[in-house]
Formats: structure tokens, C-alpha cells, sequence
């Protein structure tokens, strides 16, 4: 279905208008997508699995390798992309829907499926500024699944929302995922990664840290995160940090404080 070879993404960084660096948030990525399947991808926050479904979903082109074949169609859905404020609940969905590839008459069409999903009454006509996050979260998901494209990338899409809605969300995307779509699920929740992906891709720092049987490599991520004493979905680092200072201390050339001075996982092309 798709072949990734030697994926690598860089990005600036400024410390100020005349000092930069660079950060690698992708190191040397590859791996191979079988039609059918549903791919896990873990990792830590900020190693750089959401860059690398921006890679896949042709949002961010790799500075290094490639994806094979590229005319396959693949949609990131993220909850609220390209959402604005000042714009009704139904304004927002078309102008989420064409955002995720479809064309206008194509996301028309699937408003009133969109808008029975959300069940958010006669505030689907009103300004998101007046949405709690709530119902900013049933908008989202009810745009981000009306889209069939050939490839699902789903980053921590399962249970999003209120509670009731957590249930009626989770099942839409368990149905999508047993239902013989290409998925690749991006998710901390490593009970649900096991028990809906084939095989299981582990990117640390940047790099393919495991690939292959889903519970052998989850049981390696868990041993890993015991070891260093820390829990799964845990920053690579202490935590979040400007770009000045990660900037900084690549220039220092200090390798511990590059290490702990990782930014999390939008890094820097959000």
C-alpha cells in the first residue's frame, strides 16, 4: 500500500534574527504500509510521530527519503483543523472537510450526516465562539470522519469529547478501523493499540526504535519506559521549552541538554 524509506524532517530554529540551528524531528524513518492493515505508531511525546503523519499525509514534504507510491490518498483526521471562531459550526465543517481533500459538493453533500453526528442542536448554525470545548470536539470529529480517503491517519482520535460522546466517538473509529480501511493510529493508549493494530511501529528520538508484532513491541516500549522511569506518553525530555532554548543548547553543543530540550510533538511546523 505504501513504502516509507528514509524518512527525515528538519526544521529551523531561531534563537533570534541572526542565530539558528537545526532540529532533526526525523531521523532516517522506514517502514512498509500492507493494504488492510492497521499500523500502530508510538512513542513518546515529541519523538515525532505526528510529524511523520504530516509526512504521509503530504502536509510536510521530508527533507531527506521518500513515500512510495505518492498518489495514494491519505487524510490526517485531527479534530478542529483549520477551525475559526468567528465562523458558524456549519461553516467550519466545510471549511474542515475541504481542508482534509474534499472538494466543496463532496462535503455539502455529507453536512446533514455531519451535523446529525455532532448533536450539537441549533448551535451547528452558530458561531464557534460560542462552543464549549465539548462541542468543539463533536464538530471536529464529526468533519474529521466523514472523510474516506484511501489511507486513515488517526492521531489520538480514540475517545475525544464529552462522555457520552467518548463512547459514540470510539465506536465510529473502531468501526472504521475493522472495516478493512488502511489505518495508521497514532496513541498512548497501548491497550487499544494492541488490540486493533497488526504490527506496531516505535519511533524514539526521532528514529525506528522496534517494528514488527504489536504486543512484542509494545511489551519492549512498557520495559523501556520502566527502565528509564518514566510513563508512556511522558515528554522526551522534562518537558516543554522555548525554541530559544532548545536553540541554545544545540549551539552549546551540549548533548544532554539537546536531549532534554526536545520540543513535543508539533515540532515547530504546526
Amino acid at each position: 500500500m505504501l513504502q516509507a524509506r528514509n524518512i527525515a524532517v528538519r526544521y529551523q530554529l531561531y534563537r533570534n534574527i541572526f542565530r539558528r540551528s537545526e532540529y532533526w524531528a526525523l531521523q532516517d524513518i522506514s517502514f512498509d504500509l500492507l493494504q488492510g492493515e492497521c499500523l500502530g505508531v508510538i512513542g513518546r511525546n515529541g519523538v515525532g510521530k505526528t510529524t511523520l503523519l504530516n509526512v504521509i499525509a503530504g502536509i510536510i514534504k521530508p527533507d531527506r527519503g521518500t513515500i512510495t507510491p505518492q498518489h495514494r490518498s491519505a487524510s490526517l483526521l485531527s479534530p478542529q483543523i483549520g477551525f475559526m471562531g468567528y465562523l458558524t459550526g456549519q461553516e467550519n465543517a466545510i471549511l474542515g472537510g475541504m481542508l482534509l481533500g474534499l472538494r466543496k459538493h463532496e462535503i455539502l453533500d455529507r453536512l446533514p450526516e455531519i451535523e446529525a453526528f455532532a448533536d450539537i442542536g441549533e448551535f451547528f448554525h452558530q458561531p464557534l465562539s460560542t462552543y464549549s470545548s465539548g462541542m468543539r470536539a463533536r464538530l471536529g470529529f464529526s468533519v474529521a470522519v466523514s472523510i474516506h480517503p484511501e489511507i486513515i491517519l488517526l492521531d489520538e482520535l480514540l475517545g475525544v469529547g464529552d462522555d457520552d460522546f467518548k463512547k459514540k466517538s470510539s465506536e465510529r473509529i473502531i468501526q472504521l478501523i475493522k472495516s478493512d480501511r488502511t489505518v495508521i493510529l497514532v496513541s498512548h493508549q497501548l491497550s487499544q493499540v494492541v488490540a486493533f493494530c497488526n504490527r506496531v511501529l516505535w519511533i524514539e528520538n526521532g528514529r525506528v526504535k522496534a517494528f514488527g508484532n504489536s504486543r512484542q513491541v509494545v511489551r519492549e516500549y512498557n520495559d523501556f519506559c520502566k527502565r528509564h522511569s518514566i510513563g508512556p506518553g511522558k515528554p522526551a525530555g522534562p518537558g516543554r521549552i522555548s525554541l530559544a532554548g532548545h536553540a541554545a543548547a544545540l549551539e552549546s553543543g551540549d548533548e544532554r541538554a539537546e536531549a532534554a530540550t526536545r520540543p513535543a510533538d508539533s515540532d515547530g511546523k504546526r
